[in-house]
């Protein structure tokens, strides 16, 4: 019971949590706008891809960045649910904080000129929350459980 309070009582499993969770708001500014992406993005496509058309560049680009959504709020995901590990259903409160994060992230970018601000991108990163959610839940559940002898 002492593990478990002290655990619990510290920042250290929620500063990887917090970390992120800024990281991933500061990505909906306009630090992470398509015009910004594509500085470096659009010249390794073309280097990768000498000869595919812009629109074939344009639509890659675009599939990178939705793939983005889904890694960063699965990896959100992850994160709080380390922080969480210790209360009463961790993986449930871990989807609902990154749910949680996407709604504000998308409700900050409809304020911003530079970016869009849409529900399947809500959809799309609670998506890649709910499938880490999946994975922890799996891994604990079926990893056998280790004997003490």
């Amino acid at each position: 019971m002492l593990n478990f309070l002290s655990r619990r009582g510290t920042v250290w499993p929620y500063a990887p949590l917090i970390i992120w969770t800024a990281v991933v708001l500061a990505l909906g500014t306009g630090l992470g706008a398509m015009d910004e992406t594509s500085r470096f993005i659009g010249p390794f496509l073309k280097w990768l891809l000498p000869n595919a058309p812009t629109e074939t560049i344009r639509f890659i680009h675009a599939m990178i960045r939705k793939f983005a959504h889904f890694a960063e709020y699965a990896v959100l995901a992850l994160l709080a649910w380390n922080a969480f590990r210790y209360f009463s259903r961790p993986i449930l409160l871990a989807f609902l904080l990154a749910a949680a994060v996407a709604i504000i992230d998308e409700f900050d970018q409809s304020f911003n000129a530079a970016r869009t601000s849409s529900i399947y991108d809500i959809l799309l990163d609670c998506t890649g929350a709910l499938a880490a959610c999946i994975v922890i839940y799996l891994i604990t559940r079926f990893r056998p459980s280790r004997s003490r002898s």
